[in-house]
């Protein structure tokens, strides 16, 4: 499946995005965006991810400008703190400790940059937790999946039976809110077509 000779760039590794894309059609190309991902001092959650996004855009784009550029940047926020992805598993185990029986707010920003022009949006939706265990956390820790993400957990696989209900686009947890990643690409002009992928407008 292509996109009618529009090259789309993914600027992300994250394997849960490139699935996303290609679950609705969408060829790209995966070329990670190397920034820095540190929080700016007095930087809110909601700001700071969607500079993230902007960023992420803005680097694959002055090296492919005649390419559309897809970015995204998800973090998991409780109390105000940012919870990013645990350096280990102890740190694992304690923001899992954190987020029991409690509700959090995933934000995901996207951006979608083409022709010089960049557009980002935030998706933010609730998510609560089960009340778990000691064990429980030992031992979904020890899957692995919560080592390369936001808040230790990935909804999309064992951490789906952890989660209790969420309030919001599912696919946003996931890391690419695909009903807004639509409405962005036609805000640069590109339209969704469920047999081509992404087509001039």
């Amino acid at each position: 499946m292509s996109n009618h000779g529009i090259e789309v760039i993914l600027a992300s590794q994250s394997p849960r995005r490139r699935e996303l894309l290609a679950l609705v059609g969408i060829a790209h190309v995966v070329r990670p965006a190397d920034i820095d991902e540190s929080v700016l001092p007095a930087e809110a959650p909601v700001p700071h991810c969607e500079r993230l996004a902007r960023a992420k855009a803005y680097v694959l784009a002055e090296r492919h400008p005649d390419a559309v550029v897809i970015a995204a940047d998800t973090i998991v926020v409780l109390d105000g703190d940012i919870l990013g992805k645990p350096r280990d598993a102890s740190e694992a185990a304690a923001m899992l400790t954190r987020l029991s029986g409690r509700t959090h707010t995933v934000h995901t920003a996207m951006a979608v940059a083409r022709d010089g022009r960049t557009v980002s949006e935030v998706e933010s939706v609730e998510v609560t937790f089960r009340p778990l265990t000691t064990d429980e956390i030992a031992a979904y820790v020890a899957t692995g999946e919560p080592m390369d993400k936001a808040g230790a957990y990935g909804i999309q696989g064992f951490g789906a039976t952890i989660v209790e209900r969420i309030h919001g686009d599912y696919f946003s947890v996931m890391g690419l809110g695909l009903r807004r990643l639509v409405a962005l690409l036609a805000e640069v002009g590109l339209r969704y077509d469920y047999a081509l992928g992404v087509v001039r407008a």
